[in-house]
């Protein structure tokens, strides 16, 4: 009988998903060197897996996050280790301040072809809950900045000197709700672009030292 699935579940089934993959031979990515396919499959393979034993609403990335039942609300990101980021809609420039407005979950592997062999070594695999979503540094140094009793004039010139998404309004509304509201630190690094790129390599070395970042790492 399947049960209902929680994000407790989803981090320990995501683990144990890393370690079982790990060490099977996938034959259908033998000779695939396209990122985009890797994740593809790797997606499809834990989303079906979590299909099989909970009752879960599978979405689609392309119309909006993977899983997205309200006490799930996670998206599921695949990444290379040569590189680990990827791509995310962009919404709205208080993303990068606030976060995504949604939980994370990334796996990072290591492809590796031998013969008739095809290795994923998922060396890593964080959960990252939505209150750590924002920016690292765009939060650290706001929160300075709030600390040291900022006010929206100085708000406003750190959005423009850091080019921040957005126009005069944007910048005024959005220092008006930190006055208000100070931001949580986040741990991502958000590169500005027509869409969001979200790099990942400070996350995955926090080792869980951090409440809302946990991380897996198949070296220890």
């Amino acid at each position: 009988m399947k049960k209902n699935l929680t994000t407790e579940l989803i981090i320990t089934e995501a683990q144990n998903f890393a370690k079982r993959e790990s060490k099977i031979n996938h034959v259908d990515l033998l000779g695939i060197t396209d990122g985009k396919a890797v994740g593809t499959y790797i997606e499809h393979r834990f989303k079906s897996h979590l299909s099989t034993l909970y009752h879960v609403n599978i979405g689609n990335s392309a119309r909006g996050i993977d899983l997205p039942d309200e006490n799930i609300n996670t998206d599921i990101k695949v990444t290379s280790y040569k590189q680990p980021q990827s791509s995310c809609p962009f919404k709205s420039p208080s993303q990068k301040i606030f976060g995504l407005g949604y939980n994370l979950l990334v796996f990072i592997y290591k492809k590796e072809d031998k013969r008739d062999f095809c290795k994923l070594d998922f060396i890593n695999c964080t959960f990252i809950s939505k209150e750590r979503t924002a920016d690292y540094t765009t939060t650290k140094r706001i929160i300075e900045m709030l600390k040291d009793d900022a006010n929206k004039a100085d708000l406003v010139g750190y959005f423009v000197d850091k080019n921040i998404p957005g126009d005069e309004i944007v910048y005024d509304q959005l220092a008006d709700t930190l006055l208000q509201r100070k931001p949580v630190q986040g741990y991502l690094t958000i590169s500005n672009a027509l869409q969001w790129r979200l790099q990942y390599t400070r996350v995955m070395a926090l080792k869980n030292t951090i409440d809302g970042v946990v991380n897996y790492d198949s070296q220890e």
